[in-house]
């Protein structure tokens, strides 16, 4: 099974993928990460990598697609979600065709829709604990003592920088620019399924699990 979350930023693609890796056993690969391992593996595309990082520039779909082919070669697992990639059509088509080669498809992509309003108030009110990583909110999860992490007791609470509204709005119209030919492109491919991403978090991972069984 082989996936792709597609969702704005603060839609919970995230918390989906590490459910579906604890409870599927799928892995999620990052493409993010793959550069920052790659970068440091010595390996030759590793190497190709580090050269392009270094110069300031970014790094090519060819590239990309390379580290995908690399990781999916030793994989040993019931799927693949797809995180951060495809981003564009040729990069969507890019990964059809490696897939294919691969006696592969994408089975499934999954539309995280939201209300625009609702989850700029979600996102402004997000802060974290800087030392556990642990996720709070101004309305719906305050810590218990104010300033403090529940769970290791740090005061080093954080909000992002660009947690604003205005950086916020910014970013979604750009995701939707983004995204929309990738939405068209996968929903002509009859590969294309939304779930509500406002939600809760269960009632969204059902859904997700209903639209996996029917893919």
């Amino acid at each position: 099974m082989n996936l792709i979350l597609i969702g704005p930023p603060g839609a919970g693609k995230g918390t989906q993928a590490k459910r579906l890796v604890a409870e599927r056993g799928m892995v999620q690969l990052s493409t993010g990460d793959m550069l920052r391992a790659a970068r440091t593996s010595g390996t030759e595309m590793g190497q190709r990598v580090a050269a392009v990082m270094e110069r300031g520039e970014l790094v090519t779909d060819e590239i990309v697609i390379g580290l995908i082919e690399e990781q999916l070669r030793g994989l040993d697992a019931s799927g693949v979600i797809f995180d951060g990639f495809p981003r564009t059509l040729s990069q969507a088509e890019a990964l059809g065709t490696l897939l294919s080669g691969m006696g592969q498809d994408v089975d499934a992509v999954i539309e995280m829709r939201v209300d625009d309003d609702a989850l700029v108030e979600r996102i402004t009110g997000r802060f974290t604990c800087g030392d556990c990583g642990e996720v709070y909110h101004d309305r719906t999860r305050p810590t218990a003592k104010p300033g403090v992490c529940d769970v290791c007791g740090s005061t080093n609470l954080k909000r992002r920088s660009d947690d604003n509204e205005d950086a916020l709005r910014r970013r979604l119209m750009d995701y939707y620019k983004q995204t929309s030919p990738l939405l068209g492109y996968y929903f002509a491919h009859g590969k294309l399924a939304g779930v509500d991403a406002m939600a809760e978090m269960d009632t969204v991972a059902a859904e997700i699990a209903a639209r996996l069984e029917a893919a």
